[in-house]
């Protein structure tokens, strides 16, 4: 893999992130959209849905050991960035809540993010049948939330709210995953330019809801999760597929960049998960993990050949593991990421970082 070369300081300036105390940002409000990256239990409400993790060992670190829906171990990255904001956790999903709940969250947050979706509405869908909530029907479902709060603050006071909230945005892996499975005719180059397109076209639809600060979370190297990493032959990362998602940063951020330059207020915080992941993998020792290419949870090469199950391999030494199954970080890798999101150099998340972002006018 071609990879920057990341001067010793910065490994040690990031490591020192994790060890000191953060003076706390602050926020009215935090909504989170996305996949199961960010999803505290969305999926658990769609009786359809195959991308579910309401069942052990899913959960076995979360306090009393409880499945909750997420996929982890214990906590995910939506949960650490609103504990660094205050909260105690991340905000309970959007399908969670009754009219009365509802009314009352809308002013302290929600979380909208669904396990399997993507920017695109097909992506983890079947003709027939209803999977996950896409992107653009959290986006609707926000909607609902903004109403809420027009109802009982007034537009004006409702706008100079949702003007400081944080928007926390984890997305675009699963389409990526889709187009390379997919095996299509169309060029990368003419798929990254679409889907990024896309995302434009979502971002808007949430700047005209009254959304002004982004916090955005990038695609990770997607060939290195232990679930790819299994069809090479060295149990190295899989470039192709890496380089699908090396490709789409530059991409998403000019479109960050062109937003904040047309809608008035508007800040934003991009995350650059594929170097922040790709340093890690490069120095694990240097932030405890011992094993940076199995799954803690499932079987076979890896760990990372099925899903993770009561059945499944299950290691005991969690935190040193950076994947929890095939696919996604362990609670340990997720509390790592949100602490580099919430106060890392530019290298790791840029122009400013998400606790600059809380405190931006």
């Amino acid at each position: 893999m071609a990879r920057k070369w990341i001067p010793h300081h910065e490994v040690l300036l990031l490591a020192m992130v994790i060890l000191l105390p953060l003076a706390q940002a602050t926020a009215p409000a935090i909504f989170i959209f996305g996949d199961s990256t960010a999803d505290v239990g969305t999926n658990s409400f769609l009786p359809n849905s195959k991308a579910r993790a309401n069942f052990p060992p899913n959960g076995i670190d979360f306090p009393h050991s409880r499945p909750t829906g997420r996929f982890s171990n214990g906590l995910n990255s939506a949960d650490f960035l609103a504990k660094l904001f205050g909260y105690k956790r991340s905000p309970p999903p959007f399908l969670a809540l009754n009219s009365t709940t509802l009314k009352r969250r809308s002013f302290t947050g929600v979380n909208f993010a669904s396990g399997g979706s993507g920017l695109l509405d097909i992506t983890g869908q079947s003709t027939s049948q209803k999977h996950v909530i896409p992107f653009g029907e959290q986006i609707q479902q926000f909607s609902t939330v903004r109403e809420i709060l027009v109802d009982a603050m007034g537009s004006k006071a409702a706008k100079k709210f949702l003007s400081k909230s944080l928007f926390f945005i984890s997305t675009g892996s699963n389409d990526i995953f889709g187009y390379y499975y997919s095996k299509s005719s169309v060029s990368k180059e003419e798929f990254l330019g679409s889907l990024g397109a896309t995302y434009e076209n979502h971002l808007r639809g949430l700047l005209n809801l009254g959304a002004r600060k982004f916090g955005v979370i990038g695609i990770p190297p997607l060939g290195c999760c232990p679930s790819q990493r299994v069809f090479n032959i060295t149990s190295g990362c899989l470039e192709e597929l890496n380089d699908l998602a090396r490709a789409f940063h530059p991409i998403l951020d000019a479109i960050l960049w062109k937003l904040s330059s047309k809608y008035e207020g508007m800040n934003y915080s991009l995350g650059n998960s594929y170097e922040m992941t790709i340093n890690v993998i490069d120095h694990p020792l240097q932030f405890n993990f011992k094993d940076e290419k199995s799954a803690c949870c499932g079987a076979g090469k890896l760990n990372g050949e099925a899903f993770c199950s009561s059945e499944a391999n299950l290691c005991l030494n969690r935190n040193e593991f950076l994947f929890w199954d095939l696919f996604h970080p362990t609670q340990a890798a997720s509390k790592l990421a949100a602490l580099t999101l919430y106060g890392g150099p530019p290298r790791f998340v840029a122009p400013i970082n998400f606790s600059q972002l809380a405190d931006a006018c």
